[in-house]
């Protein structure tokens, strides 16, 4: 069933799946929301309210009043949603009929301890928020540091203080507990086949947990490794009794991808435009089009298309890497930036060039992928008018979107050319 289908009558109930405290409240916005945006954090304290301490479940709700509550629309309702979901901090049941009903399961977020240790969410944040950010929260979670060098232990056993009874019998069941759910990704490595290529002699294959495989599985997403990369790790993290050494692997990921990266940590040169940054499609005129691939491909995959390859250099990917964490832009807008600087340097991506040009765009705080194409167009025409001034009678070429009849139709080869992109995404 499509989400899009929701009705403003269509009713919800809530499930409590864990247990809910202030310090989760706290996670949840210092952790949580720079990840997945204030509108889900929302969404989920919305969600949270409708149980009282002890509740299991909420009474039957409509989403008109979720909706008119928030002061959001049914869009950013199925986008907060999602983000919930992908994160692992909610699961949504629905059971079909002339009003269809939809269970939302709540779940705990993790605890900031196994929070840090999760390489998915940390990669995440960090490249979200920056490293001085980044280093600034994870110092609200650290436990201060205490000299106990002088101090004696004098507390008490439990046998020094409770007499022994009769015991009865401990019953655990359905008892209430905290519950998370695992991150899950979509990968295009298959686990097994890659551990059958290390051979028995080398890698003791009985002793593989599952745990593991999803470790290494998610370890591969964040660090963009493909097959041959991801066996190297593997065999490089093996110890003497032929088991796979879960602190080395860690370990040798990042310092596997830090040689190849000139020392950098994982960025967002994959991720694409946010949603809530994105244009909302309305026609199918080229122009349309040019703003949708600029705001679903990420600057590794477009860079990749641009040049015809599988992988961009190490100089193409420190430029990204500049413009997405350094400078702070928007991934549709550097898509944007390194096309209109391709198309009028000759095809080459110059540092200098780009930086001095993305400056002027941090500095007018440009953001939306349609506000960086007619600034880039405004660009084009300034320096077409100094070089008519100055007599230079080179003629630049311009990116395709740059035309005056961009709301016509295009001819049917350039047409192929973006369905061709677009496909790729």
């Amino acid at each position: 069933m499509s989400s899009k289908s929701i009705m403003p009558l269509d009713t919800f109930t809530v499930v409590n799946k864990t247990i809910l405290n202030d310090s989760d409240r706290n996670i949840l916005i210092t952790l949580y929301q720079p990840i997945i945006g204030t509108i889900s954090v929302n969404f989920y304290l919305n969600l949270w309210s409708y149980l009282d301490k002890i509740a299991f479940m909420s009474d039957t709700i409509d989403h008109n009043r979720l909706i008119s509550l928030m002061g959001i629309t049914f869009k950013e309702l199925l986008e907060a949603r999602e983000k919930l979901e992908g994160i692992g901090l909610l699961k949504t049941y629905v059971k079909e009929g002339e009003i269809n009903n939809y269970v939302y399961e709540l779940y705990s977020p993790l605890q900031a301890k196994e929070f840090f240790v999760n390489p998915l969410l940390t990669t995440v944040l960090y490249t979200t928020v920056g490293s001085v950010e980044y280093k600034r929260i994870k110092e609200l979670y650290k436990l201060p540091t205490i000299d106990l060098k002088d101090y004696v232990n004098i507390s008490k056993k439990f046998s020094d203080v409770y007499k022994s009874t009769s015991l009865i019998n401990s019953d655990s069941d359905n008892i209430r507990k905290k519950n998370y759910i695992d991150l899950s990704i979509n990968s295009n490595l298959d686990i097994d086949n890659i551990l059958m290529t290390i051979p028995d002699i080398m890698l003791n294959h009985t002793k593989i947990e599952e745990e593991v495989k999803s470790l290494i599985l998610k370890l591969s997403y964040v660090y963009n490794f493909n097959e041959e990369d991801t066996i190297n790790v593997i065999k490089n993290s093996i110890d003497d009794k032929h088991n796979i050494d879960i602190k080395l692997l860690k370990k040798n990921y990042q310092n596997y991808y830090q040689f190849e990266n000139s020392g950098k940590l994982p960025s967002i040169v994959y991720r694409t435009q946010p949603d809530n940054l994105k244009h909302e499609v309305t026609s199918n005129t080229p122009k349309a089009k040019m703003i949708y691939m600029f705001e679903n491909v990420s600057p590794y995959k477009f860079v990749c298309n641009k040049s015809k390859t599988d992988k961009p250099t190490k100089v193409e990917l420190e430029i990204l890497e500049y413009l997405l964490i350094d400078m702070n832009l928007k991934p549709g807008v550097v898509n944007v930036l390194i096309d209109y600087v391709l198309k009028i340097n000759n095809n080459k991506l110059s540092k200098n060039f780009i930086v001095a040009i993305a400056s002027q765009w941090k500095r007018s705080n440009i953001e939306l992928v349609e506000d960086a194409m007619k600034f880039a167009h405004q660009e084009y025409k300034n320096r077409t008018t100094i070089k008519t001034k100055t007599t230079v009678t080179k003629v630049e070429s311009k990116p395709e979107w740059f035309d005056k009849k961009i709301e016509e139709d295009i001819d049917l080869e350039k047409q192929k050319k973006i369905e061709e992109m677009l496909n790729g995404v």
